[in-house]
């Protein structure tokens, strides 16, 4: 794996460098945010600018089944295992103290809905009227809007969208909303907002249900395999984990990546509160 601390090449400083290494001037703050996250530019020492997101560990919000001050250390985390997996679904994330001291810093992602004026059109993961729904879209849900009219909750039979829903597995996430998955004017499918992630206990909650039951792509699975053996001891994978998860934590991410391997297929919704709520 290249070290991404490094410039590319171009004499670019790399995205992680400059969200590392750049000074965090605050332009603004995410008020709809569970937690206290700030729109910053990170700065480099050559002038080049980087708009990103900053959530400083003292503003999370207590959970009662996450312990307190570790929802930073599982962005981040869950970011260097998406890395790992060479998958690209998590913009690049890292760990550095800030104004507000010490936190995860993501780089912002420019989406689609921004550069097209907000023209009409159904989001990657949306809620249509059944008779609407198109044919390279699955269902996940059926509800009813608070007039009583039936919609349908769908999201795009996109295989971006699939290897996300697959890493949803593998973190564990608990909170895979609709409005955490973006759709880059880059081309890219970005998921964001991991910060209840890669509990040891099995707490996945997803929009993403589209797939459950079919074959996992192969290239895939390979992927997941590779990345079991670098969570082993002495893999680099696990070395990069310590200290933002548990040990525990670490062998569980590992454990659920040979069970995929093993079944080959997506899982089936459990049968308790498989989709969070609400869904956006």
């Amino acid at each position: 794996m290249p070290d991404a601390a490094q410039p590319d090449g171009s004499g670019v400083p790399s995205a992680t460098t400059i969200l590392t290494d750049g000074e965090l001037v605050v332009v603004g703050r995410i008020r709809s945010a569970s937690n206290a996250a700030l729109v910053c530019d990170a700065v480099a020492d050559d002038g080049t600018e980087l708009r990103c997101v900053y959530k400083p560990v003292r503003g999370e919000v207590p959970l009662w089944d996450f312990p307190d001050g570790t929802l930073a250390g599982r962005e981040v985390a869950s970011y260097l295992i998406s890395d790992a997996l060479g998958w690209s679904v998590i913009p690049e994330t890292v760990m550095r103290d800030g104004p507000a001291g010490p936190g995860m810093v993501q780089r912002w992602v420019d989406t689609v809905d921004d550069a097209d004026g907000g023209q009409a059109r159904l989001d990657l993961v949306d809620l249509c009227p059944p008779e609407l729904q198109p044919e390279d879209f699955k269902a996940v849900l059926e509800a009813y809007t608070p007039a009583g009219d039936p919609v349908i909750l769908v999201h795009a039979d996109d295989p971006r969208l699939q290897r996300m829903a697959v890493l949803d597995v593998v973190l564990n996430n608990a909170d895979r909303k609709g409005g955490h998955v973006l759709e880059g004017v880059d081309g890219g499918v970005y998921g964001i907002d991991h910060g209840i992630c890669l509990h040891s206990e099995n707490k996945l909650r997803t929009v993403l249900w589209g797939w459950a039951g079919e074959r996992i792509p192969g290239h895939l699975l390979a992927d997941l395999a590779s990345l079991a053996d670098a969570l082993g001891a002495g893999g680099a994978v696990r070395e990069r984990l310590t200290g933002l998860i548990t040990d525990t934590e670490i062998a569980e991410v590992a454990t659920r990546c040979a069970r995929l391997v093993d079944a080959g297929v997506m899982p089936h919704p459990p049968g308790r509160r498989p989709i969070p709520w609400p869904p956006f």
